[in-house]
């Protein structure tokens, strides 16, 4: 049975995954100088959870429908399409590696955690599991509800953002947090819609795209110095 305790862990940029060291794309928008201020970050987190929120919260919502499934050749073949599918809504090569290495470290956590939760139906890529579909099999293991699976994942692709533009810009905490706390309803619309999205084939489910994120991060992945790894 959940908690809300257990809810609250694992939307904590505390839990060992891995986030802290990631912007979520921002870095690479400051530099370009496309994020300059509180409301230019605000469009582009806004920006952000319509795209990259949505399809992550999606697929996480799927991972965890399939993690319900009883057979673990099923369980796995249903895991294996989410993973290429997701895959192939993520033209940038470096976003994919950036994915599945955040996957990487989710799954250390979620292992050490929750031992019997069926990690070994993911993927067996070389990289890994995409991010989202450990989130997914981590949540269904911790008791999560698949709505509870949607806004852990819709909130952590603005609130790792929005921690990175306090680093980046130098902005004043207490209104970064004012800001998410005005977002609050756009990411609990978004998980809802990922949520539902996640009864439809993996083929179906949302393929929301940011080409100039895609650039960005492209770009971002050649710099020598850079203070976050995406």
């Amino acid at each position: 049975m959940a908690t809300p305790s257990l809810l609250l862990l694992l939307a904590d940029g505390r839990f060992p995954a891995g986030a802290h060291a990631h912007s979520g794309g921002l870095e690479a928008a400051v530099a370009a100088g496309r994020v300059t201020d509180l409301a230019s970050l605000e469009a582009f987190l806004v920006g952000r959870l319509a795209t990259a929120g949505l399809v992550g919260a999606a697929f996480a919502a799927a991972a965890h429908r399939a993690a319900a499934l009883a057979e673990p050749g099923v369980r796995s073949g249903a895991l294996a399409r989410l993973d290429a599918e997701l895959d192939a809504r993520t033209a940038a090569p470096a976003l994919r590696v950036v994915s599945r290495r955040q996957g990487r470290a989710l799954l250390r956590a979620g292992r050490a955690i929750w031992p019997d939760a069926p990690f070994g139906d993911l993927p067996a890529t070389p990289c890994g599991a995409h991010q989202p579909l450990v989130l997914g099999l981590l949540c269904a293991a911790a008791g999560l509800s698949r709505i509870d699976t949607a806004t852990v994942a819709a909130y952590g692709t603005v609130t790792g953002a929005a921690s990175a533009g306090v680093r980046l810009l130098g902005l004043d905490p207490y209104r970064v947090q004012a800001l998410l706390v005005g977002l609050a309803d756009a990411c609990d619309g978004t998980a809802a819609d990922a949520a539902r999205a996640a009864d439809d084939p993996p083929e179906r489910l949302p393929a929301a795209a940011a080409p100039l994120a895609d650039i960005h991060a492209e770009i971002h992945a050649t710099w020598e110095v850079r203070l976050f790894a995406s």
